[in-house]
């Protein structure tokens, strides 16, 4: 077993093919599975399942994963410490984003990265906040953003800020943010929400309890891209936060307006797992997302209360 090996294994599991590794590392694809090979033999236990779509980790993997990336750290570490605070950040970081935020964060992270770590290789996983929980305690994820974050013992959790969410409605809707609604207007409107699994639907749906109403679900879109498209077609209106739909607001395709009595709001939290290391990437990258809420919520581009200094 050697560092090259680890740091194969790693890159393939994060890529989930050897025909993608093989292209970003530049090394004939024969080499790298001679690499993954040696390393099963040396364990004495298949690391992936293979399949027409790729390379999928076994049990076995999956824990073998978790003690490659801490070594890896461990030697990024080392490398700092040798060389001093101006030794650069490497090795691989995987973040996990709302889809309502995706937008706002992804390139500032990648800039930062660019700018200060290049040879960071940075993965952004876009999803809800299920699936980014689920990657946090699997070890998918190093370091994720997403709403509601729930209270448990392996997650280091610190709230960003709190947002409100808007009745947000096609281009012809008789909406404006200055403007509020009550919720209980809202009864006979026909909604385009998330499914019940997601946190943004148990906001909507516990409002709509202290309203007194019931709401017109006519269609669950649980693709963030799908909700937009129907949204802009005119076959119902959405809640969800105004960042989520800044840009087609300030194009015009979209109307939205504030909703009240009562006020959905959602919490927006910084998230790294407890249970195991945090690696040097993951600390940067939460620091800089970080940083960028709350720069945008000074300077009024984000429509939140900050909960975070």
């Amino acid at each position: 077993m050697d560092i090259t090996q680890l740091r194969t294994f790693a890159l393939v599991a994060d890529l989930g093919s050897l025909s993608k590794a093989s292209g970003q590392l530049r090394i004939a694809q024969p080499a790298l599975s001679r690499q993954i090979r040696m390393l099963e033999d040396d364990l004495g236990v298949q690391l992936f399942e293979r399949h027409g779509r790729g390379m999928r980790l076994t049990e076995h993997g999956a824990a073998a994963l978790e003690h490659a990336r801490h070594i890896l750290g461990e030697l990024d570490d080392m490398r700092v410490a040798v060389g001093g605070p101006e030794a650069g950040i490497v090795g691989s970081v995987s973040v996990g984003l709302s889809p309502t935020i995706s937008n706002a964060l992804s390139v500032p992270l990648v800039a930062a990265f660019r700018a200060a770590h290049p040879a960071v290789r940075v993965r952004i996983v876009t999803s809800y906040t299920g699936y980014l929980l689920d990657g946090l305690f699997r070890g998918d994820i190093d370091v994720a953003i997403f709403y509601s974050a729930r209270a448990t013992t392996v997650l280091r959790t610190e709230p960003i800020l709190s947002e409100r969410l808007f009745l947000i409605g096609p281009v012809d809707a008789d909406l404006s943010p200055h403007r509020p609604v009550a919720f209980k207007d809202i009864a006979g409107l026909p909604l385009l929400l998330p499914s019940r699994s997601h946190d943004l639907r148990a906001v909507v749906d516990d409002c709509a309890r202290q309203a007194g109403i019931e709401l017109d679900v006519v269609v669950e879109v649980d693709g963030y891209g799908s909700l937009k498209e129907l949204v802009g077609a005119g076959y119902g209106y959405t809640i969800m936060p105004a960042t989520a739909f800044e840009r087609e607001q300030t194009a015009g395709d979209f109307r939205l307006a504030p909703l009240t009595e009562p006020t959905p709001v959602r919490q927006l939290s910084l998230c790294y797992p407890r249970d195991r290391r945090v690696s040097r990437a993951a600390l940067f990258a939460g620091e800089v997302m970080k940083e960028k809420m709350i720069g945008l919520v000074r300077e009024g581009t984000w429509n939140g209360t900050l909960l975070a200094g």
